[in-house]
């Protein structure tokens, strides 16, 4: 299916991280002025930047994990679904933009350089991260088409089909599990701290 899940082989090097705080917070005020309900994916997006500085520096980690909320608005896609297929690529590689697979997958989400093309970016656009993210969206949606909607089987068959796709499944499902951790633990120390708010008030 033209993903490579191969990564035994990747060369790295880490880019800048380009500041684009003002872009990002315009997209969400424009999304909220839409009137959707934000709040299940942003509370996705403090344990998958968790999840991601366990590999790579906290400033790329944020910026990942908030190319992740952004590049899934307006989709039926979650940011963690975009972020355990990053963590299940290139995690092992420090989410690096300039990774390549030994079958010539490129960037964060690894795509080929044929994929990249279908999507309209070119294999050099890969290496940018927000490009990147982009097309594994669209690749994404590609495979949702072939699974019927069913975004379980699109995520397995990112990485293609066969025992590889179950070896990555399993990978991508370890991966989920540990960003919905670090969720469950950030979700608790919220209601740990509300309740500390209402019987000692500020």
């Amino acid at each position: 299916m033209g993903v490579s899940c191969d990564q035994s082989h990747i060369r790295q090097a880490q880019p800048t991280v380009a500041s684009v705080e003002s872009e990002i917070d315009r997209e969400i005020v424009r999304v909220m002025e839409k009137g959707v309900n934000l709040e299940e994916r942003k509370s996705q997006v403090a344990a998958i930047a968790a999840a991601f500085a366990l590999r790579t520096d906290a400033k790329r980690a944020r910026w990942l994990a908030a190319l992740c909320y952004l590049k899934t608005l307006g989709t039926p896609l979650k940011p963690i679904d975009l972020a355990e297929i990053a963590l299940a690529e290139t995690g092992g590689h420090g989410l690096s933009g300039k990774a390549v697979s030994y079958k010539g997958a490129v960037g964060v989400w690894q795509l080929m350089p044929k994929r990249a093309l279908s999507h309209g970016y070119t294999p050099e656009d890969m290496e940018n991260d927000e490009k990147c993210a982009d097309a594994a969206v669209r690749e994404l949606y590609c495979k949702l088409e072939i699974t019927g909607g069913d975004i379980v089987k699109a995520k397995k068959y990112y990485c293609g089909t066969g025992p590889q796709a179950d070896a990555y499944e399993i990978k991508r499902r370890q991966f989920r599990k540990e960003i919905m951790d670090f969720q469950a633990v950030k979700n608790i120390s919220e209601t740990e701290q509300e309740r500390v708010r209402r019987v000692r008030p500020l």
